[in-house]
C-alpha cells in the first residue's frame, strides 16, 4: 500500500469542521450579529434574522406593522448587511410575522 503524503493541518480541519456543520453555525451567528447591528437595537428587539435561502434573508417580525417599517427601509438594510457580511451573498430580504424568542 503506497504512503499517502502529509496533508496540511487547516486542510484537515475544514474538512473536519465542514462535515460536522460548525461552518454553516457559525455563518448562522454571523448573520444574526450582523442583523442586529444593521437594523438598530430597537428594531432588533423586535426582529429575528433566519435562514438565508437561495441569497435571501429571512427576518421574522413582531407583527405586521414592523413588516411594513423594515420593507420601507429594506434598500438601506440590505447596503448595510452587504458591509457587515461580504462573504454571504444577501440580495434580498423577506420578512414575515413570527414568533420572536
Amino acid at each position: 500500500m503506497p504512503k499517502r503524503a502529509p496533508q496540511p493541518i487547516a486542510e484537515i480541519l475544514s474538512r473536519l469542521l465542514s462535515r460536522h456543520g460548525y461552518a454553516r453555525e457559525r455563518s448562522a451567528a454571523a448573520c444574526v450579529d450582523a442583523w442586529r447591528t444593521a437594523a438598530g437595537d430597537k428594531l432588533a428587539k423586535q426582529s429575528r434574522a433566519g435562514a438565508i435561502r437561495g441569497g435571501t434573508l429571512e427576518v421574522l417580525t413582531a407583527n405586521s406593522t414592523l413588516v411594513q417599517e423594515l420593507t420601507f427601509q429594506k434598500q438601506e438594510l440590505l447596503k448595510k448587511l452587504g458591509e457587515l457580511l461580504p462573504d454571504q451573498p444577501i440580495r434580498d430580504l423577506r420578512f414575515r410575522v413570527g414568533r420572536i424568542d
